[in-house]
């Protein structure tokens, strides 16, 4: 059976444009409203990542960090994105969804009943940020037999030879992450560098879909559209912060960033 996942990056391709992918965390600012939000911005995205609200992140930027802490403070929990997840795929029939967090949460939770989960609800994907390969081998090869996509990370630190293995070892999508940083982080380096090095490593794995995260935001993305598929999401958390501190909708707003941001990648 043919994931999801997969199927959106062969119908991108044949539009000759790079799959938008949006980050945001569960339960940002409350259940409601970020349930609203992943439902309002799938008219725009083509693939929808979910984070697990955490309070020791390692690679999360502080706008992401503020997005966690007011989930926290709503106390969401691994059961309450089960049923965002639900209640998301019941609506939206033609978006894949990702689940993106920290091990120990699903280690707490059980990898079981965690990837059991994942298929009753039909999560598409995870990405587990501190489990590197090969440490996930396992979890990957669990995730794969419920036919969910374990996304691989690579970086550009990561050598040519275990960029090899990585992506043998890869299902449907491996993320990139654009720069020693992060995630929100103002690019270290220009596009056109981050483009190279993306090429580098498609290079290794021309078959794979290969998406780049950190950095990107509506003034660069136009610039990057080159990848397989471009991740944005500190800028939809800050855009959150902004509207919360306004008194404005954040539905409203971060639906308005995302509809840019696909105008500028088509």
């Amino acid at each position: 059976m043919r994931n999801a996942i997969q199927t959106v990056f062969n119908n991108i391709k044949k539009e000759n444009r790079p799959a938008l992918l949006t980050f945001t965390v569960a339960g940002d600012n409350s259940l409601k409203k970020s349930q609203e939000i992943i439902e309002k911005i799938s008219n725009n995205a083509d693939i929808i990542e979910l984070g697990f609200p955490h309070n020791t992140p390692i690679a999360d930027g502080g706008q992401i960090q503020q997005s966690s802490y007011r989930a926290l403070q709503n106390n969401i929990n691994l059961n309450d994105i089960f049923k965002m997840v639900k209640k998301f795929k019941k609506k939206i029939k033609n978006r894949p969804l990702i689940l993106m967090g920290y091990y120990n949460l699903i280690y707490r939770y059980g990898e079981n009943r965690f990837l059991s989960n994942c298929k009753k609800f039909k999560v598409d994907g995870i990405i587990v940020v501190d489990l590197p390969w090969p440490e996930n081998k396992k979890l990957a090869k669990k995730a794969k037999s419920k036919n969910i996509c374990f996304v691989q990370l690579v970086s550009p630190t990561t050598s040519r030879s275990r960029v090899k293995k990585i992506l043998k070892d890869s299902h449907e999508m491996v993320y990139y992450i654009s720069m020693l940083s992060t995630t929100g982080g103002k690019l270290k380096i220009s596009p056109k560098k981050i483009i190279d090095n993306y090429n580098i490593i498609k290079r290794c794995g021309p078959k794979k879909n290969i998406v780049i995260g950190f950095g990107i935001t509506t003034k660069n993305i136009k610039s990057l559209k080159k990848a397989d598929g471009l991740v944005i999401g500190s800028e939809l958390c800050k855009t959150i912060s902004k509207s919360l501190k306004k008194r404005q909708n954040p539905v409203t707003n971060v639906s308005r960033i995302v509809k840019e941001l696909k105008r500028k990648i088509s």
